[in-house]
């Protein structure tokens, strides 16, 4: 099972991530606000995310980390 976490700080809601993610686990939180006005990223199933890490690599901002153990493997 992969960790995602999104920095609302750093997300301004482009949407990029959404459109990359290849299990559509990711969406755009439309029940939350940034202190910036924007509705941040956010994993929708955590058992369902492979951790590609797709998400992360296209974030323009640099708001998304996925974590990973030694093996490949991401630890929960």
């Amino acid at each position: 099972m992969s960790r995602i976490i999104v920095d609302d700080s750093y997300c301004k809601g482009c949407g990029l991530c959404v459109t990359v993610c290849p299990r559509d686990v990711m969406e755009l939180d439309q029940e939350t606000l940034t202190s910036k006005g924007y509705h941040p990223a956010r994993l929708t199933d955590q058992s369902r995310c492979t951790g590609c890490a797709l998400c992360a690599q296209i974030c323009p901002d640099v708001a998304i980390t996925v974590f990973k153990d030694a093996k490949g493997e991401v630890k929960a």
